[in-house]
């Protein structure tokens, strides 16, 4: 009887050693866990224009339109037209109302017609330099030349906007529109000539 009262009390201790340890067996898996790991989103803020980038731009794009003012001064077609688009797609509006179109034809037309003039002056005023985002601008002016043209003085004032586009590391003109400052009236509408329109007819003033 006393050895079957041993027997049964070891078994019981046994059992009890046995649950201790799973007991402490759990809580080491539970503590040793490493918590799950939470993604986190990764967001990237949309780049602003640089102002110092476009300033930069301004400033080249100055430097071409001051180009182009000195090869008219010079009535050099070669150095003017280096300053516009090569491409058949190149469109002018020009200052008598006509239209030239691709590069080729115009350089044949200032090479024609600078080879008849001489003492040009031109004087720009009120420029501005727009950029419209990487890679493009427009630039603006009033406008006042006079040459002479086959041994006559000429003058005439007007309105000039270029398109600026960069092409490759250079800035060219791919359009431009030049319009007299005094249209005829008979070109306009009657609406346009009344009071209140835009001041089409009349004189800019001076700087």
């Amino acid at each position: 009887m006393l050895r079957k009262s041993f027997l049964v009390a070891s078994l019981a201790a046994a059992l009890s050693a046995s649950a201790l340890a799973q007991v402490k067996n759990t809580n080491t898996n539970t503590n040793t866990a490493k918590p799950a790991t939470t993604g986190r989103r990764q967001t990237t803020a949309a780049k602003k224009p640089s102002a110092t980038g476009d300033a930069a731009e301004a400033r080249a794009v100055r430097e071409a339109f001051d180009s182009l003012v000195d090869g008219i001064r010079r009535a050099d077609a070669d150095a003017v037209m280096k300053l516009y688009w090569n491409s058949p797609q190149l469109v002018l509006f020009n200052n008598n109302g006509s239209v030239t179109k691709t590069w080729e034809q115009a350089h044949s037309n200032r090479q024609s017609l600078y080879a008849k003039v001489k003492d040009v002056k031109l004087d720009v005023r009120d420029v501005r330099v727009k950029t419209l985002g990487p890679g493009a601008s427009i630039v603006t002016c009033l406008w006042e030349q006079s040459q002479t043209a086959d041994g006559q003085p000429e003058r005439a004032t007007g309105r000039l906007t270029l398109v600026y586009q960069k092409v490759g590391a250079d800035w060219k003109i791919v359009h431009a529109h030049t319009s007299p400052d005094h249209p005829s009236p008979s070109n306009l509408l009657p609406s346009e000539t009344t009071n209140g329109a835009d001041s089409a007819t009349k004189p800019p003033a001076k700087p």
